[in-house]
Order: structure tokens, then sequence, then C-alpha cells
């Protein structure tokens, strides 16, 4: 094992799940082609949702924020992590991974809380729907996306200086996928057991009430589905409620055992594969999951794509 110091500076080594695969090249493909999907599904959605007039409602602004920040979430891990694969070089600044850990902090607080809003947003349109546009006014979706960037920028300030603060001088190798705060904390070469406490509650604080909050939604979601009269629209309401809660699972599921479960509990192969989840997986199914079984979506893309495809009629 290699031992240095992190206050004379150097960097790290990023061990993730390509360099611990048994078939790291067929793993780099598959990795490759979810980062490419989910850059163009999520680049597609916030186009159409910016070009349609029809989607610009509270509904399809807070979906194009989720995309905005799966965009984002995923090209700040994913690209570098198959660069250095492809280069074998697998190093990363200390500044490198205190930015890195800064980015994926603040966009994965942010979408934690917006998940939360957006299954709010849909318990008002079925729930409520003659009063839709009072509980979802302009006024009131921007400030829940507001809230959830801001809260999430400032957890991860915070995490991020705490965190860097520590000298570090075990190992240099990060046995995960990109800097985040339990792998490196086992770096640290000083008493980290308050601050793993504090972690786990921050952890709490965001994952379970926006689970919760989620979770409530829904339940309320299919008493009210259960009761409606029409066949169609109770099928169109379970199948666009249980594709949400898919996501849902797959995300907070990965995130709650990672940050709320005991970091003793994890080996580092088993972290590597929970930050698959968080980082490339969901990104990619949120755009077609949230979309595919939308008509409102579906139509605004053909009308987006029919503008730029379809040959225009010469007025001569």
């Amino acid at each position: 094992m290699e031992w240095w110091n992190s206050t004379l500076g150097g960097s790290f080594i990023l061990v993730g799940i390509l360099d611990d695969s048994g078939s790291p090249e067929m793993l780099c493909a598959v990795i490759t082609a979810l980062y490419m999907l989910a850059l163009a599904s999520n680049g597609l959605l916030l186009l159409v949702i910016n070009m349609d007039r029809q989607l610009h409602i509270p509904m399809y602004h807070l979906l194009g924020q989720l995309s905005l920040i799966d965009f984002f979430l995923t090209s700040i891990i994913i690209p570098k992590a198959v660069m250095d694969f492809l280069l074998k070089d697998n190093t990363i600044s200390l500044e490198g991974c205190a930015l890195q850990m800064f980015l994926a902090l603040t966009l994965g607080g942010a979408e934690d809380l917006l998940l939360a809003f957006m299954a709010y947003d849909r318990y008002v349109a079925i729930c409520h729907p003659l009063n839709y546009m009072v509980f979802m006014r302009p006024s009131i979706c921007w400030l829940g996306v507001a809230t959830s960037w801001i809260l999430g920028f400032l957890s991860a300030l915070g995490h991020t200086i705490h965190t860097m603060q520590y000298p570090f001088c075990k190992s240099r190798k990060i046995r995960h996928l990109y800097c985040e705060i339990p792998p490196l904390l086992k770096l640290a070469c000083a008493d980290t057991s308050k601050y793993e406490l504090m972690v786990y509650m921050m952890g709490v604080t965001f994952l379970i009430p926006s689970l919760v909050a989620i979770l409530t939604s829904y339940i309320l979601i299919l008493f009210t589905v259960l009761n409606k009269p029409s066949n169609e629209g109770r099928k169109k309401a379970l199948a666009t409620c249980s594709s949400h809660l898919t996501v849902v699972s797959l995300y907070y599921g990965a995130l709650t055992v990672m940050y709320v479960l005991p970091s003793s509990y994890l080996s580092p192969k088993q972290e590597n594969i929970l930050s698959v989840f968080y980082t490339v997986m969901t990104p990619a199914l949120n755009p077609l999951i949230y979309s595919l079984r939308n008509k409102d979506v579906t139509g605004a893309l053909r009308r987006v794509l029919g503008k730029w495809f379809l040959p225009t009629r010469s007025i001569f």
C-alpha cells in the first residue's frame, strides 16, 4: 500500500468499477452506451420542452429541470471514468476531486428534492385537477425549483469543505467511480466518526423526508385513481405512477443504501455498483420513463422533429 500526505500536494487514484470488473472492456462499452443514451434523451427532452409552447406548463418545467440535472450529473462523472480506463491514467488532483464532489453533491441534492416536488405536482394534477393552476402556479413552481437548487448547493458546499479539510495520509487509491464522501473518508488519517454521523444525519434529512413525501403523494393518487369511474383514465394514471415509482425506487434505493446504512455494511465493489445506478442508469432511464408514455411529449417531439426534417414546401 502506498502512503502519502495530502498536505504536501499530489493527487488521488480513482479505482472504479471498470478496474474491479472481470470484463472491463464490455462493462466500459455498456456504461458508455448508457451515457450516450442519457445525453441524447435528456438533451432531446430539454430541446422539445423549450421549443414547444404546449409544454410550457409547470409539469414540464419540472421535467426539464430533472433532465438538466441528469445531463450534467452523468457528464461530470462518466466521461472521466471512461477516458481514465482507456488511457490507463486514473489520477485526479485534490482540487479536481473537490470540484467533482461538490458538483455531484449539488446536482444529487437538487434532484432528491426535485423528485419530491414532481410527485406533489402529480398529486395536485390527478387529485385536484380543477385547482392545478392555483396550487402549481408559476411562482410556486419556480420557488420549488429554486429551493431544490439552493439547498443542494449549500449542502454540497458544507460537505465538500468539511471533507477536504481532513489530512489524507493513507492509500492514494479511492476505490470508487468518482470522488464521493464515504470512500474518501476511508483514506483520512484523522478521526472521522463524528463527521460520518453528520453525513448520516444529512443523508436521512435529505432522503427520508423526500421519499416519504413521494410515497404519500402516490398513495393519495392511488386512492383517487381507484375511485375514478373511467377505466381508461384509471389505466393511464396507474401507468404513469408506476413508471415514476420505478425511477424513484432505483434512485432513492441506491442513495439510501449508500448514505443511510453504515459504511461498514458495504464493500468497495458494492459501493461502485450502487454508484452506477444513480450516476448513469437513472439519468438514462428518467427521460424515457417520464416521457415515452406521455402523449403530450411524444406529440411535441413529432412537431419539433417535423419542423426540422420534413421538407419545406416552396411558395413559388
